[in-house]
């Protein structure tokens, strides 16, 4: 993947999407049933949805004495795929820990059924319960005491785009994956997935503008009213970039078929941001 990096320095866009160098923000490998959980770093995305882990449990592994309880095993999506992981690991998640005391699709073989959520979402999920991170992980810089994403090895900016968003068969389209990992983050319960998945979608760049918008329509629609953090990403991101998203074509159209809770805002945000203008002025 590129370097993608949070830095201070003011940012450029190319016409119709996000230049590499924009900061967005202010501010995984699976666990398979059949193989156990590995440290090994994905390759291509559609390589990723397709392997499992290999054996051992790293050295960066957290929760170490919850890995003598049971295993469950999770069913995801509409084709099925099987994970597997520890009672006491799920337990952290205040919506597992009720499907375990009263959903299971089948009690005697401890089995969920998820049939909504997208495997490679879950995957991340489940190696942040583990390891308290997910692919790519955030290192720090020390030379330029800024966080960054580590990169992908002999990574290009095609494949780091690709490795940014993920395909959602519920929109059947790309979304950026932070913003789907943030919103199961929040039908799970797990707060400091939500600050994190945040934090490293501040850190992307490289998204065509109409990923953007599906990606906000997504959020606002799987994120409570109350919850603003990550609707105030996309307003502040789109006002920033708006000379981008004047010229789109894609946000023309959007605005024609708006409508939603999300171009209010947006609109209201516009106008604050104008008047702050004016009044510096």
């Amino acid at each position: 993947m590129y370097s993608q990096r949070h830095e201070s320095s003011s940012r450029t866009f190319s016409k119709g999407s996000f230049s590499k160098g924009h900061k967005v923000s202010k501010s995984s490998s699976p666990f398979s049933k059949d193989s156990g959980i590995s440290k090994r770093r994905h390759e291509s995305r559609h390589r990723r949805a397709a392997t499992s882990c290999s054996a051992a449990l790293g050295e960066d592994t957290i929760m170490t004495s919850s890995l003598n309880s049971s295993i469950v095993t999770l069913v995801v999506g509409a084709e099925q795929r099987l994970f597997a992981a520890h009672e006491n690991v799920l337990a952290a998640s205040p919506f597992f820990d009720n499907a375990m005391r009263n959903l299971y699709t089948d009690a005697a073989a401890k089995r969920i059924s998820l049939p909504d959520e997208e495997p490679e979402i879950f995957s991340s999920v489940l190696e942040f319960m583990y390891k308290g991170d997910y692919y790519p992980r955030l290192v720090h810089n020390k030379r330029r005491d800024s966080w960054e994403l580590e990169p992908i090895a002999n990574s290009d900016d095609k494949r780091a785009a690709a490795e940014s968003t993920v395909y959602h068969h519920g929109v059947d389209g790309d979304l950026l994956k932070d913003t789907v990992i943030y919103c199961a983050a929040e039908r799970y319960g797990l707060d400091e997935l939500k600050k994190l998945a945040l934090r490293k979608q501040g850190l992307q760049s490289g998204i065509q503008c109409s990923t953007i918008l599906a990606s906000a329509r997504y959020a606002y629609a799987n994120t409570p009213d109350n919850d603003s953090k990550l609707r105030a990403h996309y307003l502040a991101l789109i006002i920033r970039s708006r000379s981008t998203f004047k010229r789109s074509g894609t946000m023309q159209l959007e605005m024609f078929n708006g409508g939603t809770p999300l171009f209010f805002d947006l609109f209201v945000a516009l106008c604050n941001h104008v008047d702050d203008i004016s009044s510096s002025q």
